[in-house]
């Protein structure tokens, strides 16, 4: 297991990484991307809908909210990745947005 200062490294990192993405696509998206104490907000007007993307340090995930469901992600040689479906911390975020989007 990583110590707290590495998940804290490879999670800022992410995050700014994932952050870089949001604003690029949020015009196109129709989503507002903020950012608040350590926590991306992706805000959805219509369908209205919020998702939180934030790290946690003393489990070592970086944790996103969204659609009323929780996905915890694990650090590992890959990057922050999601047990259950294999998927890594951007292409999950992808797919989450693209199905918030469908349901308009």
């Amino acid at each position: 297991m990583t110590d707290e200062t590495e998940f804290c490294k490879a999670a800022d990192a992410a995050i700014e990484d994932l952050k870089r993405e949001l604003y690029a696509a949020e015009d196109e998206g129709n989503f507002e991307v903020e950012e608040q104490a350590g926590a991306l907000y992706v805000v959805f007007e219509e369908p209205a809908g919020k998702f939180v993307i934030s790290p946690n340090a003393p489990v070592r995930q970086i944790w996103i909210s969204a659609r009323s469901t929780s996905f915890k992600l694990d650090l590992t040689p890959n990057g922050f990745v999601l047990a259950k479906t294999g998927e890594t911390l951007g292409p999950l975020l992808k797919r989450l947005i693209e199905d918030q989007q469908a349901v308009s």
